[in-house]
């Protein structure tokens, strides 16, 4: 029998969060890992004590912001990170596996904290309809090693 890798390991678990959401838009999981352990997970949605989109707006999500993004919303990564910060984890080193590669606002936070590698899945850009993924460009230019997920076995 052959064993699972990790990265399938924790790329599993990032799309089983991403049902967790209460997004109707998209739903994003995410897992922080350091040295092959779970160090952190999120998914995307409102913050914790809000208002549940799927419950609140089940038809059109929460409403918009002056960008056309949810207003609401916390991104899974986002979300991930910050239960990190609130118990005090370091985040240097870490590997981040993502259901949607990160925006560039959630790229520019991940090397600011010393995330060394992100795999994803899905591009944010295919997703928004833009050119290119700027998170990811953005990343690779100075240093973080970013790969599109393939499944090894």
């Amino acid at each position: 029998m052959t064993k699972p890798s990790f990265d399938d390991i924790y790329m599993d678990l990032a799309k089983s969060l991403a049902l967790r959401s209460h997004c109707v838009k998209m739903q994003v999981g995410a897992v922080l890992t350091k040295d092959t352990r779970i160090i952190s997970l999120g998914y995307n949605g409102p913050p914790a004590g809000t208002h549940n989109c799927d419950e609140e707006w089940p038809e059109t999500g929460c409403p918009r912001d002056s960008k056309g993004s949810c207003s609401l919303a916390l991104h899974a990564e986002q979300n991930a990170i910050l239960y990190a910060a609130k118990n005090n984890v370091s985040l240097d080193g870490a590997t981040m596996y993502v259901t949607l590669s990160p925006c560039i606002a959630c790229a520019k936070v991940m090397f600011s904290l010393g995330i060394k590698k992100i795999l994803y899945i899905n591009s944010y850009a295919e997703y928004k309809g833009i050119p290119h993924d700027e998170g990811v460009e953005f990343l690779k230019k100075f240093g973080v090693e970013v790969l599109r997920y393939k499944r090894t076995n």
